[in-house]
């Protein structure tokens, strides 16, 4: 089955929107010109109670677009940046875009041999860093292109102006924030098909990451489609040619209003959810963005309720600590107006539990891969649409999902599972510097194979199985971890749970369930046996739970993706006898 277009019999598509937009042909700074020209002197970003408008984004980042230009970089040139999320990134990141060269987001956290492998394959001349790990920059710096390394740190939230202590020849991001501010039109000359916007990095969950590559009119144009799709807008410019929204749906349906909202980010703006729907979707629709350095769940809630948050966003990990948090039935909520998830599947039993504790905002699950630039499906974000709990949604504006055989063949039928193959404007250019990469991943009709498994139902909607390279083989036969991990995540007294298979000589691999209990009375009557018993009177033979293993947490990336790698690794070990 192929999903180009859903079944009129669910509310499925946004009301009064087309199935297809018209993307202008803009490089992706021109997000920011609109923005600043629209809503000025509306706060942007907050970090740590220090407030950034839109206006002085916009000079910041011109700021740094200039000094970039005056120091030879320009078209063609990669730009890392190997930053947490913090109030001067944005700056960074518009900074890039405007002087014509790429973005490249490298994780902060990474260690020197991981950093240099990244940089090098990125050709990457400058590197913006964090000053706190300046010792892993300086030794992974010899096996890369990097000529010019500028420091930025926890000084910078506060006043942009402070000068930090550092070694010869690394420059002071506050020498960049503080140049011409002037909007010189640099990437006037950019080539929206050709040249790169991003060149971003896979989460590398199950294996070494690739540089993906994304020209300005995928990143615009999956910023327009997410950014329309969630709040009910057509793509329009401004007076002055940029680009910028038009929201047309109700007020009834989309009560909450661009230029109105107001978010908690913890999701990275290194990964692709972060810079698509947290950063650009953020600035395009004149939210404020209250920044969090790390997730601590009674902060954020102090914080959604202090702010008075119009809508809660993230990886599962959020909502499952959230739920969790002492107090959190009786705290005033009610600006939140929807919830979304993403970077991995929620669980049913999840979606039930924010059910009831938010009964008026609608719950919105999306998909999508950094190799569609970030969203391809979401449940339906108008307040009467049809979302179906355990579903990714449908097929956003101008996207196709076909479910193929994972052998190849032709589109499966309604309910059948197979390769979540995925086409559209949005999806990469390629791999860089992998041919047979990307034409493995890409055939030559222009779907996108996923690794993903999943299923398409009657209406369109997709639902997510698992992926390819977590899949076990016991006796032959396929299990699907997620399967499980839904069973898992319904039980009482489960708050986090991750299934790997453990290697085994004549079965091949066991289903071996890592839990992590919740800190009551529930949590702690759970025993190894009662949750096989009670997962495995579920299940068919095969599928049955072998072990548990009770852990404090469940290794996850900075996105939120369950690590299952490790998990994997740590079975081997024990297999193979190893500590």
């Amino acid at each position: 089955m192929t999903a180009t277009e859903p079944a009129p019999a669910v509310a499925s598509w946004p009301p009064g929107l087309p199935r297809s937009l018209e993307y202008p042909r803009v490089p992706g700074g021109s997000i920011l010109r609109a923005a600043v020209r629209r809503w000025g002197e509306r706060t942007a970003f907050v970090h740590h109670d220090v407030p950034l408008t839109f206006t002085e984004l916009g000079r910041r980042a011109h700021a740094v677009a200039n000094w970039l230009a005056d120091h030879g970089i320009g078209r063609g040139d990669v730009v890392a940046i190997h930053l947490p999320n913090c109030r001067q990134y944005p700056a960074v990141y518009y900074g890039v875009l405007l002087c014509g060269a790429t973005f490249s987001p490298t994780n902060p956290l990474l260690p020197p041999a991981e950093l240099a492998a990244q940089l090098a394959d990125a050709g990457a001349r400058v590197l913006v860093t964090w000053e706190q790990v300046l010792p892993v920059v300086r030794a992974a710096l010899p096996a890369t292109k990097v000529t010019t390394v500028v420091v930025t740190g926890p000084a910078h939230v506060a006043d942009f102006a402070a000068r930090l202590d550092l070694g010869a020849g690394e420059v002071d991001l506050a020498e960049l924030l503080a140049a011409d501010d002037t909007d010189r039109r640099l990437d006037a000359g950019v080539d929206v098909d050709a040249d790169l916007a991003h060149l971003a990095y896979t989460g590398g969950t199950t294996g070494v990451s690739k540089g993906v590559e994304l020209p300005h009119r995928a990143v615009v144009t999956n910023v327009l489609q997410s950014a329309c799709w969630t709040s009910g807008s057509l793509p329009t410019v401004d007076g002055a040619g940029d680009v910028t929204l038009r929201q047309v749906g109700s007020e009834e349906e989309y009560p909450t209003r661009l230029g109105t909202a107001t978010i908690i980010n913890l999701t990275p703006w290194f990964h692709a959810m972060g810079a698509i729907g947290y950063l650009n979707g953020q600035v395009m629709g004149g939210t404020t963005v209250v920044i969090h350095d790390r997730f601590d769940p009674a902060a954020y809630l102090t914080d959604a309720v202090r702010h008075r948050v119009t809508g809660i966003g993230g990886a599962p990990p959020v909502f499952v600590a959230l739920l969790q948090v002492p107090g959190i039935e009786s705290a005033d909520l009610s600006s939140v107006r929807g919830i979304s998830s993403g970077a991995a599947p929620l669980p049913v039993p999840l979606i039930e539990r924010l059910r009831r504790l938010f009964p008026n905002a609608p719950i919105g699950e999306g998909y999508g891969l950094t190799e569609v630039t970030m969203m391809a499906t979401g449940n339906p974000s108008f307040r009467s649409g049809t979302r179906k709990p355990g579903t990714v949604g449908v097929p956003i504006f101008d996207t196709e999902i076909s479910i193929q055989p994972l052998g190849g063949g032709a589109p499966l039928p309604p309910g059948e599972r197979g390769e979540v193959c995925i086409r559209g404007p949005q999806v990469m250019r390629g791999y860089a510097h992998r041919p047979e990469a990307t034409a493995e991943a890409i055939d030559a009709d222009g779907w996108f194979h996923s690794g993903d498994v999943g299923t398409l139902d009657e209406d369109g909607y997709l639902s997510i199985v698992d992926r390819t390279k977590d899949m076990l083989l016991y006796k032959g036969y396929n299990v699907f971890p997620r399967e499980l991990e839904e069973i898992l995540f319904s039980l009482p007294g489960v708050a986090g749970a991750a299934v790997v298979g453990r290697p085994d000589e004549g079965a091949g691999e066991l289903p071996v369930a890592y839990i992590v209990r919740t800190g009551d009375d529930d949590g702690a009557a759970l025993t190894a046996e009662s949750l096989m018993a009670a997962v495995n009177e579920r299940v068919v033979p095969y599928k049955r739970v072998r072990d548990v293993v009770f852990v404090d947490a469940i290794p996850v990336s900075a996105a939120g993706k369950v690590l299952k790698r490790e998990l994997a690794a740590r079975e081997r070990a024990t297999a193979a006898g190893t500590p």
